[in-house]
């Protein structure tokens, strides 16, 4: 229940984040791989399209009860009196806690000025936060009761309007204030003399809305309690996060905690954390000595289970004729919603390009909505959304291609990490490859459409700031029929990170992958692995999935000599079998009697740290193609091209999975989706998935190309791969906006494009 981080593993504080014994060995770099890196299929994928995989909702268990939530219908009230006389009565009714049930007081929302809310708060801050919790018989009897808890409110002011919370005269959410941070200022150079120096200035303000987590699996979770210890089965990206959260709210010893969540149906970033939800189960379970199951509806999530918060950005920047960047100089402010996280990200503005001279000041405000969380790149696509559109004005005013402006101010360091430099800095790459897949050379000749659907292009770079925390621990057994089990705490959120780590072990060890099974994301049997956020699983666990099994390689090895009395650097080990260097003889490791004598061989491995003075950091260049209906303001999105530098790939098929789901919510976050709130009430008024428009297969590019750019980094880690799943998202909004501009010959600086904007761009500019 700390306050949560969503700017990656990189900024947690060095004394919370766990630390390890160094990697069990030094691995030389791979070369040519031949499992790792191939159109490997999901070794879980028959378990989840074919009904057998258990999700969170699928928990069963004996005399289980099921938990119903009351929320509070205004933005901004207090509570008065909570009647329960009438639900108790209720058929099937086992259990109910209020705000002013002893219960209740776990603190929540605890930052380092104290805790900013209690589990059933009698403040309620925004539409939809709990102020009970009921357990019955079944979810429908559950329901039933908690309509019958009489609540009396005495509704407050409130605000929902981010730019007009920051005014002294706002309704404010608590006593310090809507604003008790404050604003973060980050510079170097000298901003003022840059500009004084330039040849070409543009300075823009863009706006972006707040988007909502919507994964196909809703947030949920099933406790039960044995002998004064909690077991929970919970939807979560981060077992060990949930685990030590739950233990810290209950006052419970970690050992007496357990947390698993072996299959999940999405989270991207709004299941980072540990949810109220899952502690309304355990209390009731406490309560009443029976597992109880707390499942969110639809309706529920999009209220109150986090969302990419709103920005307001502003950028000035600055160039010589000859394309150098002299300076950036930006604000960013961004709605945190009714409680303090962080609403925007600067790090990509301050480290994309070349530049000496930037500066940023951020800022964060409360208003009466949910809290902002962790979202796929948390502040880096409205960092985009703003930065890659004035980079594309600043080409324009400079009469330069935006490829080649961009390609003038390639970073070579890190300018935000004291200048280390990158173990592959594979930006340029992005851009040259990406250019020539999509052949922009030639669409930027085109002539321009004579009819009323305009066709444009557009371009955008980006890149993640987080390398990930080196804190992994894997137990890999080697049995003695040859196959293999993976050990890892690590969640798989439907990346195909089991997939991943079978083809590590089967190209270290010779394994078929059909023979590897991996267990997961168990507090209670694996071992420790970060929350499965911020790009970071595979570059952090495979390398310590590939050092348990170097660890079992070398003792297999000497077995093998050993019996077979040959020298143990003539042995090798491919598909299964020792092999012998200049014999065609093959012992398959079940023949080895040694192997089978001890039945399984079991090594451990660690992710070792970090290079020192480097880091390893992913890019990404995209490029888009819109048609746009200047009659209707639609917007199509008609051919797209992602280069990504994410290292080395490590299964092409959920490579491409990755990118082309980015893709689709930068799709999402650039023309479709908008939280809207009632200016008058606060109420949610896209609260459901008919109101709030998610992109579906229709609305994604039929022409699509995915280009990785593998330029075989050998320092990052032990397996050559970085980030993925956050940089395949964050330029496409910004790609997209720029085709828009191509298009039609007007910009939009509101995110997202509807066609409402579209219209109203072209009368600004005299069109119809």
């Amino acid at each position: 229940m700390r306050e949560p981080n969503i700017y990656g593993s990189d900024t947690l504080d060095a004394e919370l984040a766990p630390q390890f014994a160094p990697a069990t060995s030094d691995l030389p770099p791979w070369g040519k791989t031949t499992v790792v890196g191939a159109a490997v299929p999901r070794i879980d994928g028959h378990d989840r399209v074919g009904g057998t995989a258990i999700y969170t909702r699928d928990i069963a268990l004996p005399g289980m009860l099921h938990c119903a939530i009351v929320h509070s219908p205004h933005a901004h009230a207090m509570v008065k009196r909570i009647d329960t006389t009438a639900a108790k009565a209720m058929p099937g009714v086992h259990a109910i806690i209020t705000c002013d049930s002893p219960e209740a007081k776990i603190p929540w929302i605890l930052t380092n000025q104290g805790a900013f809310s209690q589990l059933l708060d009698p403040h309620c801050r925004y539409e939809g936060e709990e102020v009970a919790a009921i357990a019955a018989e079944t979810p429908l009897q559950a329901a039933d009761a908690a309509r019958m808890i009489v609540v009396e409110y005495d509704v407050l002011p409130m605000v929902v309007n981010y730019e007009v919370a920051t005014k002294p005269d706002a309704p404010k959410l608590h006593a310090v204030g809507n604003q008790p941070s404050p604003a973060r200022t980050s510079q170097r150079g000298d901003v003022e003399a840059a500009f004084a120096k330039a040849d070409a200035v543009v300075e823009r303000t863009f706006h972006t809305s707040c988007e909502m987590h919507v994964p196909l699996e809703v947030h949920g979770s099933v406790a039960q309690w044995d002998s004064g210890k909690l077991e929970v089965w919970d939807s979560t990206q981060g077992v060990y996060a949930v685990r030590d959260s739950l233990a810290l709210a209950l006052k419970l010893p970690l050992s007496s905690v357990r947390v698993s969540s072996h299959f999940m149906g999405g989270g991207f970033g709004g299941k980072l954390e540990l949810g109220k939800y899952t502690v309304f189960a355990a209390v009731l379970a406490r309560m009443t000595g029976r597992a109880v199951k707390c499942v969110l509806t639809r309706e529920d999530t999009l209220r109150s289970v986090g969302n990419r918060p709103a920005n307001t950005i502003s950028i000035k920047a600055a160039a010589r004729k000859d394309g150098t960047l002299l300076a950036l100089d930006a604000t960013l402010l961004g709605a945190s919603g009714a409680y303090p996280t962080g609403a925007t990200s600067s790090y990509m503005l301050l480290d994309l390009y070349t530049c000496a001279n930037v500066r940023a000041v951020e800022s964060s405000v409360l208003i009466n909505a949910g809290q902002a969380r962790a979202f796929r790149a948390p502040g880096y696509p409205q960092a985009a959304w703003a930065l890659e559109q004035v980079m594309d004005e600043l080409a324009g005013k400079l009469g330069m291609d935006p490829v080649e402006f961009r390609l003038k101010n390639i970073p070579v360091v890190s300018q935000l990490r004291s200048g280390q430099p990158y173990t592959s800095t594979g930006l340029a790459d992005c851009l040259r490859d990406g250019a020539e897949k999509f052949g922009w050379a030639a669409a930027r000749k085109r002539p321009a459409n004579k009819g009323h659907v305009k066709r444009g292009i557009g371009i955008a770079a980006g890149m993640w700031g987080s390398p990930g925390g080196p804190t992994a621990t894997v137990i890999l057994k080697l049995y003695a029929d040859g196959s293999a089990n993976v050990n890892s705490g690590a969640a798989d959120i439907g990346t195909g990170t089991k997939t991943i780590f079978a083809q590590v072990v089967a190209e270290e060890l010779g394994v078929p992958v059909e023979r590897v099974s991996v267990e997961n994301a168990d507090t209670g049997t694996t071992q420790y692995a970060p929350s499965s956020g911020g790009s970071q699983t595979v570059l952090v666990t495979t390398p310590a999935v590939r050092s348990a099994a170097a660890d079992v390689k070398t003792p297999l090895l000497a077995l093998a000599a050993e019996e077979l009395k040959i020298d143990v650097d003539k042995l090798t080990i491919r598909d299964g079998n020792i092999e012998i260097a200049g014999d065609t003889k093959k012992v398959p490791f079940s023949a080895l009697r040694s192997l089978a004598q001890r039945q399984q061989l079991v090594g451990v491995g660690r992710r070792a740290p970090h290079p020192v003075g480097k880091v390893g950091l992913p890019f990404a260049a995209h490029f888009a193609e819109v048609e746009v209906n200047t009659r209707t303001g639609e917007v199509r999105v008609v051919r797209y091209v992602a280069a990504q530098d994410s290292g080395r790939v490590m299964n092409a098929l959920t490579f491409e999975n990755q990118v082309l789901g980015g893709v689709t919510m930068g799709i999402g976050f650039g023309l479709t989706e908008q939280r809207v709130l009632d200016r008058q009430t606060g109420k949610l008024a896209s609260g459901s998935w008919h109101d709030y428009k998610i992109p579906t297969a229709m609305d994604f590019p039929v022409d699509f190309q995915c280009v990785p750019i593998d330029l075989q980094d050998k320092e990052c880690n032990s397996v050559g791969a970085k980030g993925l799943g956050e940089p395949a998202t964050i330029p496409a909004a910004a790609a997209i906006a720029n085709a828009v501009c191509n298009a039609i010959g007007a910009r939009i600086y509101d995110a997202p494009i509807t066609p409402a904007s579209i219209v109203n761009a072209l009368a600004s500019k005299g069109g119809k």
